[in-house]
């Protein structure tokens, strides 16, 4: 019996919490194979398996263990179960399927068999187009292409259908019924339903609570012309991908321009130790991340030292760990500068919350045409609302307000960003 212990999720963490299984107890699991997600107050990481056998869950979801307790065993006597009956099940399955379309294309010599067809090649359109809103987690992906299963194979005797379900399929059809119902046979509900905060949200809490009564926060706003920006993505997209492999996004052009406005007003980017303000001679900037388990926020190191698509490079990555829940602490930890783009979920304007010990975070937000004055004449422009948020304690008002307009100027003329060269456009983007 291989014991799994839980893993030191970074350093100060004594205890972290299973935020779920991926398998059930006694099933077969390979070695190396996600079997869980464990929840510490900084991240979530997986459990892995260090060997092939079948497993015996000894702690429960939701539960808290220490580090290096046991979490699950694996036996590593077990035998792997036979993998050629689901292969023989689908490949059943797929000439069912092929016999239908075949049935269907001489449907022209029977009328009668032709109907018998198309209804059943309707069954399986419409059973396909199901499946197309089942979503799957990466794991679970892997595991039916091992196993050579299906969708339908995994959902045949999955579970009961229990009186929720029932419940919220004849929700689902009353949405669609007309708006003229009666309203005696409509259900109106009062029940409420509990869930328990992760440990991670806990956390966040407690940070949040902690920065609005131990820091000065302020926060200053500006807005920026997208225009010239906007054009440079549209003018170079296409090359940019072909290059780099990745699409040209907005929030490099921001870590760039605050990178730039950093070195020029240092305090922006210093912070509080005791009695003293540590000023760091690099830019390390850290960008919100929305997860599944709630907001990280992953550090970019030494972007001073990056160029536009080596920063993509960065966002696109921290993106894409976010969603899998799969940020390190290591990848959180330290930082002196954040941004965070509530325009993405269209937000027109608000007030960014500090990152401690940070003294300042960047916010963007929905970029909207607008009239605007432009040397005399209204034109319609994209536009952008910034906002900075400070810590009044170490960053005065002025040097606030001559960042947010360092960055809006960079914006605005991105060329700036990298002055001199034939081609500054090209230079700037790496082509």
């Amino acid at each position: 019996m291989i014991e799994i212990k839980i893993p030191s999720p970074g350093e100060s963490i004594t205890e972290a919490e299973i935020a779920g299984w991926l398998v059930s107890d006694g099933d077969y699991v390979e070695k190396d194979q996600e079997i869980a997600e464990i929840e510490s107050d900084k991240a979530t990481l997986p459990l892995i398996a260090e060997a092939s056998g079948k497993i015996e869950i000894l702690a429960g979801e939701g539960e808290t263990i220490h580090v290096g307790n046991i979490a699950c065993r694996i036996d590593e006597t077990a035998k792997a179960p036979d993998k050629s009956e689901p292969g023989e099940e689908k490949g059943d399955h797929q000439a069912e399927i092929a016999t239908h379309s075949k049935d269907s294309e001489s449907s022209s010599k029977s009328s009668e068999t032709g109907k018998e067809t198309d209804e059943e090649a309707g069954e399986t359109k419409e059973k396909e187009e199901s499946y197309g809103k089942i979503k799957m987690t990466p794991v679970a992906q892997k595991m039916m292409e091992e196993y050579n299963l299906s969708i339908d194979d995994v959902l045949k005797g999955l579970r009961r259908i229990n009186k929720q379900d029932v419940e919220l399929a004849r929700e689902a059809l009353k949405s669609k019924e007309p708006d003229e119902e009666e309203p005696s046979n409509r259900r109106f509900s009062r029940e409420t339903n509990r869930q328990r905060m992760s440990r991670l949200r806990r956390k966040l809490s407690e940070r949040l609570v902690a920065v609005k009564n131990e820091t000065a926060m302020l926060t200053t706003f500006n807005e920026a012309d997208m225009s010239e920006v906007m054009a440079l993505r549209k003018k170079f997209q296409q090359e940019f991908r072909e290059k780099h492999g990745i699409k040209l996004g907005f929030m490099s052009f921001f870590i760039k321009a605050a990178t730039i406005a950093l070195e020029r007003y240092p305090n922006v980017n210093s912070m509080i130790e005791g009695d003293e303000i540590v000023y760091p001679e690099y830019t390390d900037i850290g960008i919100a991340v929305q997860t599944p388990k709630g907001l990280m926020v992953p550090v970019i190191r030494n972007t001073e030292s990056l160029s536009i698509a080596e920063i993509e490079r960065k966002v696109k990555e921290f993106a894409e760990k976010g969603q899998n829940n799969r940020i390190s602490i290591e990848e959180m930890e330290g930082g002196t500068f954040s941004i965070t783009n509530g325009g993405v979920f269209g937000s027109l304007l608000s007030t960014p919350i500090l990152n401690p010990p940070q003294s300042a975070i960047l916010g963007m937000h929905t970029i909207q045409e607008r009239p605007v004055a432009i040397e005399g004449k209204v034109e319609i422009r994209p536009m952008m609302y910034l906002a900075l948020s400070y810590d009044h304690r170490i960053i005065d008002g002025k040097e606030s307000v001559s960042f947010l307009m360092k960055v809006k100027e960079l914006i605005e003329n991105p060329q700036a960003m990298l002055p001199g060269g034939k081609n500054p456009e090209r230079l700037l983007l790496g082509l």
